[in-house]
């Protein structure tokens, strides 16, 4: 036991958990600066750059193919939550609406609140993403990511931009906020891909 709100996962989930990491009894929030409050209705996702131009709605998200998830979610600041339960619309779903140039190895997600983190496209097109809008059935509060975050469980969690308003295609990489401030460029858990060598 570590305390109160972390402890160590036992045998059968060792496995799932990466190194240096504890599991996590709540749910914690992390932010830095102010939580955007965007009602779901206004929301909007821009996708630009090397793809064809095109403003997604709320509306047009809700009228994609909605899915379940359930997806483990592995924190930076060395905690996991097993299991989170999710719905949204798969990354892949949403692909079906734009059109990207095949020049386009990766995506930089913006955010409401001036947010950036970058992903190759080929992370960013993994089965197991999505953009999710809901968290244990509930609408996805403002302090997780609502009303819109992206998910992207084989990654450190901020990898996945909370309050994204926006997907822009590039043809090299572009360092995001916190890869600017010294974080990994992919940040995976499995080999503690948390601080950049650079």
């Amino acid at each position: 036991m570590l305390g109160k709100f972390f402890h160590k996962p036992s045998d059968e989930l060792r496995d799932r958990v990466p190194p240096g990491q504890h599991l996590a009894t709540g749910f914690p929030v992390l932010t830095y600066g102010d939580t955007p409050s965007v009602a779901a209705e206004n929301w909007q996702l821009k996708v630009w750059g090397l793809a064809q131009e095109k403003v997604i709605t709320w509306q047009d998200l809700m009228a994609m193919p909605q899915s379940e998830f359930t997806a483990d979610f592995h924190c930076v600041t060395t905690w996991s939550k097993l299991d989170v339960q999710w719905r949204g619309v798969k990354v892949t779903d949403f692909m079906q609406a734009i059109e990207v140039d095949p020049r386009a190895v990766h995506v930089m997600q913006h955010a409401y609140g001036g947010y950036t983190t970058n992903l190759a496209l080929e992370d960013f097109l993994r089965e197991e993403n999505f953009l999710a809008h809901t968290l244990y059935g509930e609408p996805l509060p403002a302090p997780h990511g609502g009303p819109v975050r992206l998910v992207v469980p084989h990654l450190y969690a901020w990898k996945g931009a909370k309050w994204i308003n926006g997907l822009e295609f590039l043809d090299r990489q572009e360092l995001g906020f916190w890869e600017r401030n010294g974080y990994h460029h992919r940040g995976e858990p499995f080999a503690e891909e948390r601080y950049s060598d650079l």
